[in-house]
C-alpha cells in the first residue's frame, strides 16, 4: 500500500508518522511518500520519520521528493495538509480582520475566506493530478477550511473524505471524564467543520445509553472552562459545542483578547522553529511532547482510522468525516458538506441519520452553508464582488462597511495568491 501526504514538510508530519508507525495492523503501509516544495524542510522531517518507523520496528519504506507527479502516481490515498503562504499568510489572516473590529482567525470570518481563495485552486489542481496518474485513489483533506476544500473537491468528481480532529479530541476528553476507553464512546456528532454541537454522547455505539446529560452534571465547570464559555450556557444548551462556536457565542469579547496578545501564528512560527531544531537532532526517533501543543492532537489516529477503512483494511466502522449532506439535514442542499458521524468503508462516506436539529443550530448552520457556497464561488471565479458578498453574507461580519473594507483588505494582502487580482 503506498500513501501519500501532500505537506510532507510540515511539522505535524511526525504526529502522522507516528500514527502509521504504531498502527500497522490497522492500516499496511508498504510505502509512506512525503512531498513537499521546502527541501529543507522536508529533509529534517523525513529524516526524523525514518528514525520513528525503525524505532517502532515498521517495515515500511518513507520516501521523500517535491516532484508532485511522483509522490502520487500509483498512490492508493493521498492525504493534504498544505498551508499556502506558510505562516505569514495565517498571520496576516489573523490581524488585518481585527483592524475592522472583526474576529482574525485562520478558519473562520475574513481570515477563513483568505485561506480558502489561496487552497482551494492549489487543492484542485493537485486532485487532477492525482486523477491522471491513478483515478482510483482517495483523497483525504485535512487542509482548512475542510468544508470549503472538501466541497470543491466533491463538486469536481474526485473521491475525498474531509477529516477534522475536533471530534475525534472531544471522544479522547469524554472517555477520560468517564473512565472508559475511547472506543466506546460514541458522538451525535452534528454541524458543519468547525461548527458542530456534540448533542448526544452514547457508551457502546450508535444506539447506547446517552451519558451527556451524566457529563454536563458531573463535569460542567471542565467543559466549560475548557470551552471557555460560561457554565451556566452549557447548562441551557444541554449540548457540547465546538471551541470555534467561542467564535460565534463570544465574538466581541475574543475580538478584544486578540488585541492585547501575540497572534497564534506567531506563536506556531515559534514553535515549529523549536521543532525543526529537534527534527534535527539524528538522535530523535519520537515525536518531541512540544509536538502536542502545536495543534493536530490525535489527527494520526484519526487520519489511520479513515484511512484504513476507505481502502478496505480495518479502521473504526463509524467515524465523523466531512461529507456530502445527501437530504441527511434536511435544511441543508443536497451538495453542502457536512461534518457528522458516517458509516465509512471502500465506497466512502454515508452519514448516519440526524435526529430533528433545533433550531438554534439549523439556523447558523444555514447561515454559514450560504457563506461557504459563496466562498467557494468566489475561490473558484475570482472577482472582488463575490469576495464582497461571501463576506457580507457571514454571521461576523454581516454589515457592508465592515465588508467592504475586509474586501480591501484580503486582496491587498493576499494578491500574490490571487491570479485574478
Amino acid at each position: 500500500m503506498k500513501l501519500t501526504v501532500v505537506g510532507g514538510g510540515s511539522t505535524y508530519t511526525p504526529e502522522l508518522v507516528d500514527g502509521f508507525a504504531r498502527l500497522l495492523d490497522t492500516l499496511p503501509v508498504g510505502e509512506l511518500v512525503l512531498m513537499d516544495p521546502a527541501q529543507d524542510r522536508l529533509d529534517l522531517v523525513g529524516g526524523l520519520a525514518r528514525r520513528i518507523f525503525a524505532r517502532q520496528g515498521h517495515p515500511g519504506r518513507i520516501t521523500t521528493t517535491t516532484d508532485l507527479d511522483r509522490a502520487v502516481d500509483g498512490a492508493d490515498a493521498v492525504l493534504l495538509q498544505l498551508r499556502v503562504g506558510g505562516q505569514a499568510a495565517r498571520e496576516q489572516d489573523e490581524t488585518w480582520p481585527l483592524e475592522c473590529g472583526c474576529l482574525g482567525q485562520e478558519t473562520t470570518g475574513a481570515g477563513g475566506l483568505a485561506k480558502a481563495l489561496r487552497t482551494v485552486p492549489v487543492v484542485l489542481d493537485i486532485a487532477e493530478r492525482v486523477r491522471r496518474t491513478n483515478p482510483q485513489a482517495w483523497i483525504i483533506d485535512f487542509t482548512n477550511p475542510v468544508g470549503i476544500v472538501t466541497r470543491a473537491l466533491l463538486q469536481a468528481g474526485h473521491k475525498a473524505v474531509g477529516l477534522c480532529n475536533v471530534a475525534i479530541g472531544l471522544q479522547r476528553k469524554f472517555a477520560a471524564l468517564l473512565g472508559v476507553e475511547p472506543p466506546e464512546v460514541h458522538l451525535d456528532h452534528m454541524g458543519l467543520n468547525h461548527l458542530t454541537w456534540e448533542t448526544g454522547v452514547r457508551l457502546g455505539g450508535p444506539e447506547g445509553e446517552d451519558v451527556l446529560p451524566k457529563l454536563l452534571a458531573e463535569h460542567g465547570d471542565r467543559l466549560a472552562a475548557d470551552l471557555r464559555l460560561p457554565r451556566a450556557l452549557l447548562d441551557r444548551l444541554g449540548v457540547v459545542p465546538s471551541y470555534y462556536l467561542r467564535y460565534y457565542y463570544a465574538h466581541d469579547e475574543v475580538v478584544r483578547e486578540l488585541g492585547t496578545k501575540p497572534s497564534r501564528a506567531a506563536e506556531v512560527a515559534a514553535m515549529e522553529r523549536q521543532l525543526l531544531t529537534m527534527y534535527a537532532d539524528p538522535s530523535l526517533d519520537e515525536k518531541p511532547a512540544l509536538l502536542a501543543k502545536r495543534g493536530g492532537a490525535y489527527y494520526s489516529e484519526a487520519a489511520v482510522d479513515l484511512a484504513a477503512a476507505l481502502l478496505g483494511g480495518g479502521g473504526s466502522t463509524y467515524q465523523v468525516v466531512n461529507t456530502y449532506n445527501g437530504g441527511t439535514l434536511p435544511f441543508l442542499p443536497d451538495d453542502a458538506v457536512i461534518e457528522v458521524q458516517a458509516a465509512v468503508g471502500p465506497q466512502g462516506a454515508s452519514p448516519l441519520p440526524v435526529p430533528s436539529v433545533d433550531p438554534l443550530y439549523a439556523g447558523l448552520m444555514a447561515n454559514v452553508t450560504t457563506y461557504e457556497d459563496l466562498a467557494l464561488q468566489a475561490a473558484l471565479h475570482g472577482g472582488r464582488t463575490r469576495v464582497f458578498r461571501a463576506l457580507l453574507s457571514h454571521p461576523l461580519i454581516g454589515q457592508y462597511e465592515y465588508a467592504e473594507a475586509l474586501t480591501d483588505r484580503l486582496i491587498a494582502h493576499n494578491r500574490e495568491h490571487l491570479a485574478w487580482a
